[in-house]
């Protein structure tokens, strides 16, 4: 890792999630969640939480199985992109540009050691509402849609990984995110990590795989601002007849007050709040959680369940995942 911090990375721009029951999974997202679908384009239509400033930050694509195809990142500026993406040349995890999507300019696309995909660009579209959807306040992205969650932002996801101390390297070598939290279990192997890339205390967090198989999803996450709200959202979820895996409870790790469901396709969805926290200390020093305190679960509520250690998408065949 270098000496002086690298800063080209601003946030958790999108991420684009395969669905095999498309029209249902594009429903939970409005419906249900409450997001505002923005865009369409080929297989895909393109969704946003009310107080997200890019156009969107979750692309839904048709396919034949679940997962994350994409996450993307966007750069603080073009010549930081240039930056991340001439220190990623002939490493053996680059891809190469590309033009880009909507919503979105040129594009820097890399892989990281478990095979994640990973989109770098900076040029984007600010979401421009229709007279409909603007707010009375012109500091706010949207009009509060009063539907379903409701939910405000896009916060964080969690992948899953064969070797979560690769990935990190991966990821603070060339990236520059700094580590804020970790499970290292007792012979010495990580088996979680949480990343930022700002002042939050995680944009997203890779937990190792329990079958062994790379590149797969375990969540996506949506800020809500309280707990009520959480509570609220069990019970639309409740009303709309969607399976809830686990929650409401408290997580150690982060400490988010956390709900999980899993939307029509298979991929696993939570609700959050506060979300990811503030740190603002710049030599943060990462927090570390043994194998003994991990086993100890949830901060308090009910004990995590199996699936939450099992299922990922898109599901492995012939492996039970609950």
């Amino acid at each position: 890792m270098t000496d002086e911090p690298i800063y080209d990375i601003a946030h958790l721009a999108h991420l684009e999630l395969r669905t095999p029951t498309f029209e249902q999974s594009r429903r939970f997202f409005i419906d249900v969640m409450g997001m505002t679908q923005s865009g369409e384009k080929g297989d895909s239509v393109y969704l946003r939480a009310w107080d997200d400033y890019e156009r969107y930050t979750l692309k839904l694509t048709a396919s034949k199985t679940s997962g994350m195809a994409h996450v993307a990142f966007r750069t603080r500026s073009p010549q930081a992109l240039e930056r991340r993406a001439a220190a990623l040349k002939g490493s053996g995890f680059d891809v190469g540009w590309t033009d880009g999507d909507l919503g979105h300019g040129k594009t820097f696309v890399c892989k990281d050691p478990d095979g994640h995909v990973i989109e770098l660009y900076y040029e984007t579209e600010w979401y421009d509402p229709p007279p409909e959807l603007k707010p009375a306040l012109k500091n706010q992205a949207q009009r509060y849609p009063a539907r379903g969650c409701n939910v405000r932002r896009l916060d964080h996801f969690n992948g899953l990984a064969v070797d979560v101390k690769a990935c990190r390297e991966f990821f603070q070598n060339y990236l520059g995110f700094r580590l804020t939290e970790q499970i290292v279990m007792d012979d010495g192997t990580e088996a979680g990590m949480w990343l930022t890339a700002t002042n939050k205390t995680y944009d997203f967090a890779y937990t190792r795989d329990a079958t062994g198989t790379k590149g797969r999803f375990h969540h996506i996450t949506y800020a809500l601002d309280s707990r009520e709200d959480i509570l609220r959202a069990a019970d639309v979820f409740l009303e709309h007849g969607v399976f809830i895996e686990t929650g409401p409870h408290k997580h150690a790790i982060q400490q988010t007050f956390f709900l999980y469901v899993y939307e029509p396709g298979g991929n696993r969805v939570e609700v959050a709040c506060p979300g990811a926290r503030l740190i603002l200390a710049p030599d943060w020093k990462p927090i570390r959680w043994s194998e003994a305190e991990r086993k100890k679960g949830q901060a308090w509520g009910l004990q995590t369940i199996k699936s939450f250690h099992t299922h990922g998408t898109p599901p492995v065949p012939g492996i039970a995942e609950s």
